[in-house]
């Protein structure tokens, strides 16, 4: 399980870059917002993450299709889903070493 919730926050991580540079970008002519599939690349598990095109999105005159308002929200949830795997990695750790305490004694 701890490989699991590593690679998780492996790819909130990289969400969190995408989503920046989406932002970054919300005023570059033709630039269009990127993510990341969640459930294929958990499940394939290698490598680095492929960024892919959002579809649906509306695109202003010059192309565009960057929405802040998506941006921060994602920016939000993200934090909020790595702080929550963090804490499952934290509580895993604290068990193994009391664990291993224990079998030393």
């Amino acid at each position: 399980m701890a490989g699991q919730l590593e690679r998780y926050m492996d790819l909130l991580s990289a969400r969190q870059k995408l989503v920046a540079s989406n932002i970054a970008n919300t005023d570059t002519p033709g630039y269009q917002t990127q993510d990341i599939d969640f459930q294929s690349e958990f499940q394939s598990a290698m490598g680095a993450p492929q960024a892919v095109p959002v579809a649906g999105l509306p695109s202003k005159n010059d192309g565009n299709n960057v929405s802040i308002d998506r941006e921060s929200r994602m920016l939000a949830e993200d934090a909020l889903r790595f702080q929550a795997a963090s804490s499952l990695l934290h509580e895993q750790i604290t068990e193994l070493r009391s664990a291993i305490k224990e079998g030393v004694s």
